[in-house]
């Protein structure tokens, strides 16, 4: 670690930045009031620490806020909205009569923030994310050579959560010494004290210990708050942690430091005393209605078209394998690539990408909640960020991906190691819902390649498609079933068996294809005719297609998938044919449906109901 020496902000400067935090919570406590709900002694803690880095610290273009030459603030605590959405107006992103309209209807400016808001990169809300975000925001900074710096304001009560401490060990690792926290340690939660109230050597051994550089403050002064923020500036080779000790209703007698106010505003008759406590009045003229919201969100840069795919076909590969091999195409066309493993590169393979382009691949290690949201701080810096684990482990970051949805991110996610077909590792280890986690996730795009070929080109696609993107991909190897060349829209699907003689659909994906491929011969070896269908796109589905192949095989279908039954391939199917108003005359739903456990892939497959004899009997069962 080095610093260097700033020099002292002048008393004016300190004062007025004391007005400006004055305001921030008079604002905040206005429009709350007017809201009628909101968390005013949230914001008064940290108006201060808001005051100081907006209107000192802070390299802010009121026109273009979300530059990408501009810093970027982080509101971890997202309940604490109000003083974001005062600081904005104060810098005059929007007018402050917007701020009367928090949490309306027809208003941007939600309980908590979106980027639907200027000057706002991620959704935050759901606590303890913002580290992570701001960790992204920093390496893409970093990446693009921009000096900019990132500010994350997060509370004490946020602190318990987990992720906060995947964040600070990720950021201490990649020595983002771009990247700051304020900390806004008032002491008290939602429901009673937070666990360590105001000992800040807690804090200050836990940020220490993980490798950052600390300072321990009063919050409330503005000098020593203006003094840290330079600090933090003059830190090289380590993130900077100013732990500022604050009180929660800060400047109001009867809500300083007591408990039972958090999320409640301030009632209208005891408004203007307690506005009288800090400063004067605020006048605010009524809005006029004008939206601000940002009419435009980062999209995934365009590429040219990588070089295509190479394989054997008469060598099966796994699709975990090719997924690495699509990385590494797309990072020699597109040098916003970025990867990050949660400690399973040598599985998921994208240590192909990391061994051709070292320096936009991030080990994540287990970490896999600031893994996702760490991405899509890369995302709003303008990169097209890969993350990867067992898809089993996904599940763990759930709510970062639900989050990052809310963020309108483009964000890229691969799953390996999916459903019974891993074989002898277990039950702990087989993703057996992860189709079901990501259908449900607004936005989201799910794709299944079946063989090495559909697996790079899905992965191209993702690359160039807005959303959360899912790929999930099998540890087994498969057979190649696409030429090199063969093209994959979103939504869609491969007709691979078919004649005019079909009596039922069979519809697979991933090693459930090859099944179907295995039962479709073996049924045409007695006299009947499947069409196999290879679903390598689960969300969206153009039912109308579908019900077009359906209906030529007499409206017959059988689904089969390595997945448990609900939530997957066959309630994904059914639905998307329910939506084109249409419904299969019989039908039949294959599906892992018991708990599975260790064993060879193939044993597994057809002991757990999925293998090609299934589909032969399900087939049968059906005509």
């Amino acid at each position: 670690m080095t610093a260097t020496t700033a020099i002292a902000p002048s008393a004016a400067t300190i004062e007025a930045i004391k007005q400006k935090a004055k305001r921030l919570s008079i604002l905040s406590m206005m429009s709350t009031t007017a809201a009628g709900s909101g968390h005013p002694t949230s914001c008064m803690s940290a108006a201060e620490l808001v005051a100081g880095t907006f209107f000192y610290a802070m390299k802010f273009d009121p026109k273009n806020p979300n530059s990408p030459d501009g810093d970027r603030f982080v509101l971890s605590k997202g309940h604490a909205a109000p003083v974001l959405y005062a600081a904005l107006a104060e810098a005059g992103v929007f007018p402050e009569s917007r701020l009367m309209t928090l949490r309306e209807f027809s208003s941007e400016l939600e309980g908590h923030p979106t980027p639907r808001i200027p000057g706002v990169d991620a959704a935050t809300g759901s606590l303890g994310q913002g580290l992570s975000v701001g960790s992204g925001l920093a390496i893409g900074a970093r990446m693009d050579k921009n000096p900019t710096r990132v500010y994350v304001l997060m509370g004490d009560g946020e602190m318990a959560e987990g992720q906060v401490w995947e964040a600070a060990a990720f950021a201490a690792r990649y020595k983002l010494d771009n990247l700051t926290v304020l900390a806004d340690v008032n002491a008290l939660g939602q429901s009673e004290p937070t666990m360590y109230r105001h000992d800040m050597e807690i804090y200050r051994k836990k940020f220490d210990s993980e490798g950052w550089a600390t300072e321990i403050i009063d919050g409330h002064d503005v000098a020593a708050v203006l003094a840290a923020l330079d600090h933090a500036k003059a830190i090289s080779g380590q993130p900077q942690a100013i732990l500022a000790r604050t009180i929660k209703g800060h400047g109001v007698s009867f809500l300083a430091g007591k408990e039972h106010w958090h999320g409640k505003p301030i009632p209208k008759d005891q408004l203007a005393a307690a506005i009288k406590e800090i400063g004067p009045a605020i006048d605010l003229p009524p809005d006029p209605g004008k939206s601000y919201a940002r009419t435009s969100l980062p999209k995934p840069p365009n590429f040219p078209p990588p070089a295509p795919p190479d394989y054997d076909p008469s060598k099966p590969v796994a699709t975990r394998e090719a997924y690495g091999f699509a990385l590494k195409r797309l990072g020699a066309v597109n040098p916003h690539i970025v990867a990050i493993s949660g400690d399973v590169k040598n599985s998921t393979f994208s240590e192909i990408f990391e061994d051709a382009f070292p320096d936009h691949f991030y080990q994540g290690y287990i970490a896999e909640q600031n893994i996702v949201s760490a991405g899509v701080g890369l995302a709003a810096r303008g990169k097209v960020p890969f993350l990867d684990t067992f898809a089993c482990f996904m599940a763990r970051a759930y709510d970062q991906v639900r989050m990052a949805a809310i963020s309108r991110s483009n964000i890229n996610l691969c799953g390996s190691h999916c459903g019974v077909s891993i074989g002898e590792d277990g039950p702990s280890q087989m993703a057996l819902e992860d189709i079901a986690i990501f259908r449900a996730v607004h936005s989201s795009t799910v794709l299944y390649p079946s063989d090495a070929i559909s697996a790079e080109r899905l992965t191209e696609v993702m690359a160039g498609r807005p959303g959360i993107n899912y790929l999930r991909t099998s540890r087994p190897k498969f057979p190649i079933v696409y030429p090199k060349d063969e093209k994959f829209p979103i939504p869609g699907f491969k007709v691979l068996r078919q004649s005019p003689q079909d009596q039922v659909t069979v519809i697979g994906a991933g090693v459930t294809l090859h099944e179907a491929l295995k039962a479709a011969d073996q049924l045409r070896a007695e006299g009947t005719a499947v069409r196999v269908i290879d679903l390598y796109c689960v969300k969206p589905i153009d039912g109308k297609e579908l019900a077009k192949e359906i209906a030529a095989t007499g409206g017959r279908l059988v689904t089969v998938e390595d997945h448990w039954a609900e939530g997957g391939i066959g309630e994904a199917v059914l639905s998307a044919l329910a939506q084109a108003s249409v419904a299969p005359a019989k039908s039949q739903l294959i599906a892992v449906r018991e708990m599975p456990h260790s064993g060879k892939p193939d044993e597994l497959v057809d002991a757990f109901g999925i293998s090609a004899r299934h589909i032969v009997e399900a087939v049968r069962a059906i005509l």
